[in-house]
């Protein structure tokens, strides 16, 4: 059965975005490094450190699907050209944005709730990981009992304000496992595991 991940870069404070929605602050690491990284739809290649080149080449071949919520969906224009990742994406959502249903795309929105989303990512990702790609959906997974792995990518900076990732958990505390830690140059990649209650 696949694996629930929720994935972000993230800033000391807790912030995965500034109030305007801007990364640019968080995603420098993407590009501070001499190894190239190809995106595996081709449509972009990231140069980081050795350390994140690892990092990246081993998720990118177990993320298998990705569940996203109706404002990532709107900020990515639908996910135009794909997912950087190439793999299909499910978008919880309340009611269907107009144009859509599309077959040009990889994108199955999903306006029957959040455990539908998961179910059918998961039947298409098999065995990989289903990245949860959205603050909220993160949260509503944690509060849910749907999410098992939590991955951080912690950037040396504080914006002071912006989109929290744990913002108004419904169920608290949540209790993880000892992250793995992994240092690369201006971030740490940590991963912890959701402790079963």
């Amino acid at each position: 059965m696949a694996t629930i991940m929720a994935e972000m870069s993230m800033s000391l404070d807790g912030f995965i975005a500034d109030p305007a929605d801007s990364v640019d602050h968080l995603f420098g690491w993407y590009a501070n490094g001499p190894v190239a990284v190809p995106a595996p739809n081709g449509g972009m290649t990231f140069h980081v450190s050795p350390v994140s080149a690892t990092y990246l080449r081993e998720e990118f071949a177990s993320v298998t699907a990705m569940v996203a919520g109706r404002r990532t969906f709107d900020l990515t224009d639908g996910f135009a050209g794909g997912h950087p990742y190439d793999i299909p994406v499910f978008v919880v959502t309340h009611s269907m944005p107009p144009g859509w249903p599309r077959d040009d795309r990889p994108v199955t929105v999903v306006t029957d709730g959040l455990e539908s989303a998961i179910a059918q990512a998961r039947a298409v990702a098999g065995d990989g990981v289903v990245s949860v790609g959205a603050a909220s959906i993160a949260r509503q997974c944690l509060d849910a009992g749907l999410l098992d792995t939590i991955r951080i990518n912690l950037v040396p900076v504080l914006l002071g304000r912006g989109v929290r990732l744990f913002d108004q958990l419904a169920h608290t505390p949540i209790k993880l496992e000892d992250p793995e830690v992994v240092a690369g140059d201006g971030v740490i990649h940590l991963c912890y595991d959701v402790k079963s209650s």
